[in-house]
């Protein structure tokens, strides 16, 4: 498998969006989730996009459907990790390589789901598989120079066992998970050979690498 987003938890609006742009990102499109109850900002790259994700509607965040995601518990201010990490299959056989259990939100087409990682604690990112999902097609050119993310490190405090699903997403796909005291997402770019970072906290809990 290989990344296909990460999303961040943000305010009502992501407002933290500006931080991004005042970087050099050109911003693309949002998209709301109805039923899901959450709505979302998006900067996309050449293999994958980075999506701002907040609660729009209390009642669709709690329903019978999204519950058992813990969508509301991560995108609420708290322990759980801010995080959630999407995969799609790389080029082989479309076939998830964690337990999981499908989501099927009413946004979706009918006869597609999402594949949610199953017992994940909530220290950890949201795992989760589209078999359906393919790169960015429309990839605006960013001010900052930033083509494409090619690392993905996740701080996790309070976890003294990784769950399936995270073993699976070191082991085939490239994300490094290590223990710390605060969640942090960083993210690589273009190599990230540089040496040079940007680091948005404390309005966000995320680190860029640049090029």
């Amino acid at each position: 498998m290989e990344l296909d987003h990460v999303f961040l938890r943000a305010r009502i609006g992501a407002p933290e969006a500006q931080a991004l742009r005042d970087l050099g990102l050109a911003e693309g499109s949002p998209n709301t989730h109805p039923g899901q109850g959450t709505a979302n900002r998006r900067f996309f790259f050449g293999n994958a996009y980075i999506e701002l994700l907040w609660i729009e509607d209390d009642a669709e965040a709690a329903s019978d459907v999204t519950r058992p995601t813990q969508l509301a518990e991560r995108l609420r201010p708290g322990s759980a990790s801010p995080f959630g990490i999407c995969f799609r299959p790389s080029p082989g056989p479309a076939t998830v390589p964690f337990p999981a259990w499908d989501y099927r939100p009413a946004y979706l087409p009918a006869g597609m789901a999402i594949q949610v990682g199953r017992d994940v604690p909530l220290a950890e990112p949201m795992w989760f598989y589209l078999a359906q999902a393919r790169a960015p097609q429309l990839v605006p050119e960013h001010a900052a120079g930033l083509r494409a993310i090619t690392s993905v490190t996740v701080t996790v405090p309070g976890v003294s066992r990784w769950s399936a699903a995270a073993r699976a997403a070191m082991e085939e796909g490239g994300v490094v998970l290590v223990e710390g005291e605060a969640h942090c997402l960083e993210i690589g770019f273009d190599g990230a050979a540089s040496g040079r970072i940007h680091d948005f906290r404390p309005m966000l809990p995320l680190i860029f690498k640049l090029p």
